[in-house]
């Protein structure tokens, strides 16, 4: 638990909300009845998840309209991204599974890992307050979001695509080439190819953030405004 605690930034007063976080409904089935489940904290962290995520967006991206920062925050909470975020942490090494769940690979599942992202958020909130979860969240939003935040949130690989349908026969990919740093802390690197055709190279902390990197520098070289 110590080092989770550490890859978290975060040292709890009360051990078993982390403990209760981590704890899957298959291995609480399992202890009949001697264990909680992490779904109550999971349903509260999603909660906290949603305003601290909200309110950033709102007061980062003063120019955008309702409906785009609904898009912008259903991007940042989708169980892909928060998948990833619990990856980062390694949330998925410590977490209690029932024997058929952890044979079946539930330690690495997107669907546990994104619950048990928020239900650690919702453990956090609940030992620290509302700031310490502040803190713990923007941590990774904030980097999610960095390429993004002094451009409006433009969406470079919906443009690129839609520039490249143009010309039917064209084939676009976006290939990850490297990646690098520890779990909680990696940083990718993505090509964008047009057939067999480098036409784009980008870097971040997350794939994703990576390919839209590389389709702003695709954008760029072929000589459109941004």
């Amino acid at each position: 638990m110590e080092k989770l605690e550490a890859n978290l930034n975060y040292t709890f007063k009360n051990k078993d909300l982390l403990k209760n976080a981590l704890t899957h409904s298959s291995f609480a089935n399992e202890q009949k009845g001697s264990a909680v489940s992490n779904e109550r904290l999971e349903f509260l962290g999603d909660s906290v998840l949603s305003i601290i995520v909200s309110e950033y967006i709102y007061e980062s991206f003063s120019t955008l309209p309702e409906g785009r920062l609904t898009k912008l925050r259903a991007s940042l909470v989708c169980e892909k991204t928060l998948c990833e975020f619990s990856k980062q942490l390694e949330i998925g090494s410590y977490l209690l599974l029932g024997k058929g769940e952890k044979a079946n690979g539930g330690d690495n599942r997107p669907s546990i890992l994104a619950d048990a992202f928020e239900a650690v958020l919702a453990a956090i909130y609940l030992d620290g307050g509302m700031e310490i979860a502040k803190k713990h969240v923007l941590r990774f939003i904030t980097e999610e979001l960095h390429h993004l935040e002094h451009e409006n949130f433009k969406d470079y690989k919906t443009e690129l695509q839609e520039i490249i349908q143009r010309n039917p026969e064209e084939n676009l990919t976006y290939v990850l080439i490297g990646e690098s740093g520890p779990d909680h802390n990696k940083s990718f690197t993505v090509e964008v190819h047009l057939n067999s055709n480098v036409i784009g190279t980008g870097v971040g902390r997350s794939k994703k953030t990576a390919e839209q990197a590389a389709a702003r520098k695709a954008l760029e070289l072929m000589g459109i405004e941004l």
